[in-house]
């Protein structure tokens, strides 16, 4: 019998959780407030934050462009109305960001921690590129972080505890900044580049910090998909090879590096 996929089951499932997303915010934004930085200056038309989630950057967005119409897309009941409450967004869309078709041209669309969750980047990114107006922007943010601990123990556990449950595909959802530059030079100017955060997380009661960053992101597909119990004893195999990978520190927390990838996009007038 063929497991799910978790990355497609997140899409599918459950609501976020905008409570236990929001624990970590800080960690969260400056990413995004790192790639505002790199956009430079934009030809008429609306300003998108493609999955807003709880309206994290809206505020950054309007701080920057105050006269801009800006528009929030995002599929999550709970998170559109943190998002809307934040009174930063002019409007805010209910939609699968996978199916997202813009009224008009944009400007700017800004996408910060969200399009790892949908595959096939080589065509998802040019397809966006073309929804832009003449010398619009494509400014991306993703987690890279496939490979470390953190992420791969989740599916290693998985494989190992459930072998039927899950099906794992074996490339990584996001590609090297070097492959973002590749595929979408020919569509303008393309500034592409990967930054390791080093996080510090503070200790965490009855689990392990990293536990507590992940649960509310990338462990969410896998706990969807389990009873209670075997959440728990999923979660307390997970804990103890995140010790392994990711010792405590005197004041129990740990240190968690954290790879993220970023291109803008620059398109052609």
């Amino acid at each position: 019998m063929a497991g799910s996929n978790p990355r497609s089951d997140l899409r599918a499932g459950a609501d976020w959780n905008p409570e236990t997303y929001g624990r970590f915010r800080g960690f969260r934004l400056r990413p995004a407030l790192d790639l505002l930085t790199r956009v430079g200056d934009l030809p008429p038309g609306d300003v998108v934050d493609l999955g807003c989630g709880a309206g994290a950057v809206g505020a950054a967005l309007r701080s920057r462009w105050p006269d801009r119409r800006i528009v929030g897309v995002d599929s999550s009941p709970a998170m559109r109305a943190e998002g809307r409450a934040t009174g930063a967004y002019d409007a805010i869309f209910e939609t699968d960001i996978a199916q997202w078709q813009p009224q008009t041209p944009p400007a700017l669309i800004f996408s910060n921690a969200a399009l790892h969750w949908l595959p096939d980047h080589d065509q998802l990114m040019p397809q966006l590129a073309r929804r832009l107006a003449p010398g619009g922007v494509l400014a991306v943010q993703m987690p890279r972080q496939y490979g470390a601990p953190s992420h791969r123990f989740l599916r290693d556990i998985a494989a190992a505890m459930f072998p039927d449950r899950f099906q794992h595909e074996d490339a990584p959802p996001v590609s090297s900044a070097q492959a973002y530059w590749a595929s979408l030079s020919p569509l303008g100017a393309v500034d592409a580049w990967e930054t390791d955060y080093l996080q510090h997380l503070g200790p965490a009661d009855g689990a392990h910090p990293v536990r507590r960053f992940t649960e509310s992101t990338a462990m969410r597909p896998f706990l969807a998909k389990l009873s209670p119990s075997e959440a728990e004893t999923f979660a307390a195999a997970y804990d103890a090879a995140l010790s392994a990978a990711y010792p405590l520190l005197p004041d129990g927390g740990t240190l968690l590096p954290f790879r993220r990838c970023f291109f803008v996009l620059t398109g052609r007038v």
